[in-house]
């Protein structure tokens, strides 16, 4: 018989719920890269990954609690850190000789990036996750999670804001004008927050409940 120990059972929804969240944090700045228009609104497809960022830290505080999520913000930070440590080394390493000069051209621009965007990312993201996290488990309070739609869009709009002003100032201060900017992005995500996240964060509490069985009663 084997010696070792059991493994610990991790609930299948946080366990599901973990595993896209690692893989939104990489791909988030990847998807930025692209300016989509929305009707009248312009905003970095980067916002779709990041709202799921949200999502999914909202559903973990509403089923295993506050300390949970931000534990999941924490973990994240070694995907996106790691993610751009990866991409520095492939950039600096010389393209094979066959490769066509197009496709490296579109590589470098995609994955290029200047120290102050990469800080800027990696501090927008941690500001606005824990806020989320923060504001979403405050509005609950001591009872039974309730109007968990309007807690998350409240605390999805209120994040983005924050990481609005965060990542464009850090980034783009200085360089030029970036008010307009900064009013356009805030106006495209909270649009996109309202309409969004509620639904989503609702749906995936749902499921992870549906996951996890009669186990899953939601976290102090």
């Amino acid at each position: 018989m084997s010696t070792q120990p059991a493994a610990p059972a991790i609930p299948r929804s946080l366990f599901a719920y973990s595993i896209i969240y690692g893989g939104m944090v990489c791909i988030a700045g990847v998807l930025a890269n692209k300016q989509v228009a929305l009707g009248p609104l312009g905003v970095e497809a980067g916002i779709f990954a990041f709202l799921l960022l949200v999502v999914m830290s909202s559903a973990v505080a509403e089923l295993f609690g506050r300390e949970t999520a931000n534990r999941l913000v924490m973990i994240g930070f070694a995907p996106l850190i790691l993610s751009i440590l990866l991409a520095i080394l492939v950039l600096a390493l010389p393209a094979a000789n066959d490769m066509p000069a197009d496709r490296l051209g579109a590589f470098e621009t995609i994955m290029g990036g200047t120290p102050r965007i990469w800080i800027a990312g990696i501090i927008a993201y941690g500001v606005s996750q824990f806020l989320n996290v923060t504001i979403f488990s405050a509005l609950r309070g001591k009872g039974e999670g309730r109007m968990i739609w309007l807690r998350a869009g409240i605390a999805a709009i209120l994040s983005q804001i924050v990481d609005t002003l965060l990542f464009i100032t850090i980034s783009f201060y200085g360089l030029f004008p970036i008010t307009d900017l900064l009013i356009g992005q805030m106006v495209a995500k909270v649009v996109l927050s309202v309409v969004l996240v509620p639904p989503l964060v609702s749906l995936a509490v749902a499921l992870g409940r549906h996951l996890d069985g009669p186990a899953a009663g939601g976290g102090a």
